[in-house]
């Protein structure tokens, strides 16, 4: 039997962009530098902040104006997405939204779209379309591995229907002779599925050990099948981080393949593990550097052994992590950041982590909000540390640009596959720092599907608390408003379940005693006036504005709902002092009345770019 594998294809969307992210990292330590010996002489305050707050607390506060300042200090949300990752192809991007989905979501294409979606595929391996227009490689195995686990694996009523069947009888035998090897062995792994008995499927092995074993895995999970824990971390070590392009070690239509194939046939708990746990100890950028010099020291073998570190211990009683969907807020006011200043006042510390911009959303997020107002968002886990223990701050946030490159290198993937791989689901209970005192995972689902998963693994972490809030957009902020219910997916809005290690016990499965609670959170029960969430619209200037204006103690919409989502959280979290939701809510008040949470975000600006 012949072996098939081909070299990696032209239409890699990875292929232009390795040499301008060196490029990159280097502009950006340049400007860092320079940004804070700007900070350090002249303590400048972004002016989206400056405007929200009156003269005098900015004198009280430390901050001066500037002459360098112009504009509204705004940026566009588009400017967000990095220039150097190739767009998609429209046409065929349409196709995945309404195939690459779960059975239930599933919408087949018609004859005349399928149509339209197979010439396009064909005119762009055939290098017929301009190359802003190309089908790149990650998009070709997103389609392919949809229809290959839509033929095998799906009910009937997700199968392809009669307009799909038509379009590929006209276009298969075209394509199996123009597509790749890679993406014929996707579309048909066993010669079967699309007639003409191909042996191209059967016969393909890949380029290398790494994308052997990934070709292995993706036969299981075209077949609409499940892997075990150590075969999925196998893999996705041995492809990430996706940067390092010159060892070719996986052609991307493979890796996007195995990501929609596994999300369709739905992970099991041992593949979410798999992905939650498979970076935990990748090094920060200042490990790197230690190594380099280590290595002038040390023997190579004692380095492999020892080169992996655990991640940073912060000195604080308390500490909650909060895993928002990356993918941010297009809609709705985005509370995080300020809720974290607000529960920094009185000992409770919060790290936030996510990244600038992430598919298919494409919204605001906490790092768009902290650079905005002129803070330093490229802190390693370490300097996230230094701010969690400033008596002067208590929060911090953590890119995973900074935190987990290997993960970060799969974003231009992540847009041309058009759903949220099982990483989505994973990211959002990770730990960068880590404390010897009281720890809790926060976070946000949309789906109902997800909330056991994301319980599991924050129990997995061995976290003394844990909660899931469906809030609106998926994020983690409970509304102040009424709660009809979402027709969308069919889940209520603030609804929130977790686990608390505090009395009274119920002893789980696992030995461990926890309180396990599932409630719906009626801020009106609370005291407040029903009101709407305040919209922002894609505006990350329009989202400061709000929430700096409520912690400068203006009442209204914003300020409750930053109130509420403090509040709650601590007490559903089991936090000290929040035994009583009437005395956590007030405390959360007296922290803004106050002016400590607003002290306590200026201070972030400001001692951000100090910390070593």
């Amino acid at each position: 039997m012949t072996l098939l594998s081909t070299p990696n294809p032209s239409f890699s969307i990875f292929s232009s962009i390795h040499a301008s992210n060196q490029l990159s990292a280097k502009i950006s330590l340049k400007d860092h530098r320079h940004c804070s010996t700007i900070w350090s002489s002249r303590r400048n305050l972004n002016p989206i902040a400056r405007s929200t707050l009156d003269s005098s607390a900015l004198h009280r506060l430390g901050f001066t104006e500037s002459e360098d300042d112009d504009g509204d200090g705004s940026r566009s949300r588009s400017a967000y997405r990095g220039s150097d990752i190739p767009r998609p192809n429209r046409t065929v991007m349409e196709a995945q939204a309404r195939i690459c989905a779960r059975p239930m979501q599933v919408r087949p294409l018609g004859e005349e779209q399928a149509c339209e979606v197979l010439d396009t595929i064909l005119k762009s391996v055939k290098g017929e379309l301009k190359e802003e227009e190309e089908v790149s490689g990650a998009q070709l195995g997103a389609f392919f591995a949809a229809m290959a686990i839509r033929a095998n694996a799906f009910p009937e009523c997700a199968q392809w229907s009669e307009g799909e069947m038509r379009a590929m009888d006209r276009f298969w035998p075209v394509l199996v002779r123009a597509l790749p090897y890679d993406v014929t062995f996707i579309a048909d792994p066993e010669g079967s599925t699309m007639g003409g008995g191909s042996s191209i499927g059967p016969q393909f092995v890949g380029n290398g050990i790494a994308e052997m074993r990934l070709v292995g895995a993706l036969r299981e999970v075209l077949a609409g099948g499940h892997l075990g824990f150590d075969e999925v971390q196998g893999v996705i070590r041995d492809v990430l981080p996706l940067e390092d392009r010159g060892l070719g070690r996986v052609r991307e239509s493979l890796l996007s393949a195995f990501m929609i194939g596994q999300g369709m046939n739905g992970e099991t708990d041992r593949e979410l593990k798999a992905y939650c746990l498979a970076f935990d100890d990748e090094l920060g950028n200042e490990s790197i550097i230690l190594i380099v010099v280590i290595v002038i020291i040390i023997d190579w073998c004692v380095l492999f052994q020892e080169r992996e570190g655990p991640p940073p211990i912060a000195d604080v009683r308390s500490l909650t992590h909060y895993g928002e969907p990356y993918d941010g807020n297009l809609t709705y006011f985005k509370s995080t950041l300020f809720v974290a200043a607000v529960r920094a006042c009185y000992g409770e510390s919060s790290l936030l982590h996510g990244v600038e911009w992430m598919p298919p959303k494409g919204g605001v997020t906490e790092e768009q909000v902290l650079k905005s107002i002129g803070a330093n968002t490229h802190l390693s886990p370490s300097q996230a540390k230094e701010l969690l223990e400033d008596e002067d701050v208590g929060f911090a946030y953590s890119s995973q640009r900074e935190a987990r490159p290997s993960l970060y290198s799969v974003v231009p993937l992540r847009e041309h596959i058009n759903m949220r791989p099982p990483i989505a689901i994973a990211e959002k209970v990770q730990q960068f720092v880590r404390t010897h005192g009281r720890e809790a995972i926060v976070s946000g689902i949309y789906h109902a599907d997800f909330e056991g998963a994301l319980l599991m693994l924050m129990r997995r972490r061995g976290v003394h608390s844990g909660l899931v809030v469906k809030g609106e957009e998926g994020a983690l902020s409970l509304t102040t408003g009424s709660l009809p219910r979402d027709v969308s997916n069919g889940f209520h809005v603030n609804c929130c379940s977790g686990f608390r290690s505090c009395r009274p016990f119920t002893f789980e499965a696992d030995g461990v005693s926890r309180e396990i609670f599932n409630v719906k959170v009626t801020a009106q029960d609370y005291g407040f006036k029903p009101t709407d969430t305040p919209k922002t619209n894609r505006s990350v200037s329009r989202n400061v504005e709000l929430g700096l204006a409520a912690l400068r103690g203006e009442k209204g919409p914003a300020y409750d709902r930053i109130v509420l989502n403090a509040g709650m959280v601590d007490h559903l979290l089991g936090c000290d002092g929040a035994e009583d939701i009437t005395i956590a809510l007030e405390r959360a008040r007296e922290a803004i009345d106050s002016g400590k949470a607003l002290d306590k975000i200026m201070n972030y600006i400001r001692i951000s770019h100090k910390v070593k």
